[in-house]
């Protein structure tokens, strides 16, 4: 029982963190060290995209986090229902289906 609880993480998530930010475009680079993940919010008539958060991994957790994802996605799939998929990529700036606003 004792070593079991030495393998446990305590993580802590701050407050200011807690809420999340969010994302509707990863993009990912790599060099032969490490792997950069760019989270991205594209807004509805906007041409220009920010990036909201840079996460920088080691190859080795770029695959940890494929392997987590892939599990995730299954497990969502088998409760809800398979996740469709659209072939066609959205053209840029995205307008989500809504009129432009004007100012």
């Amino acid at each position: 029982m004792e070593e079991q609880h030495q393998n446990q993480l305590s993580v802590e998530l701050p407050e200011d963190m807690a809420e999340g930010v969010y994302a509707n475009l990863a993009m990912i680079a790599h060099s032969n060290s490490e792997f950069i993940i760019d989270f991205i919010r594209l807004m509805p008539g906007v041409p220009k995209a920010k990036v909201k958060s840079r996460v920088v991994i080691t190859p080795e957790h770029a695959k940890r986090l494929l392997m987590a994802l892939k599990d995730n996605i299954q497990k969502f799939e088998e409760t809800f229902g398979a996740i469709k998929e659209q072939n066609d990529f959205p053209k840029f700036p995205m307008n989500f289906g809504g009129p432009i606003g004007e100012a």
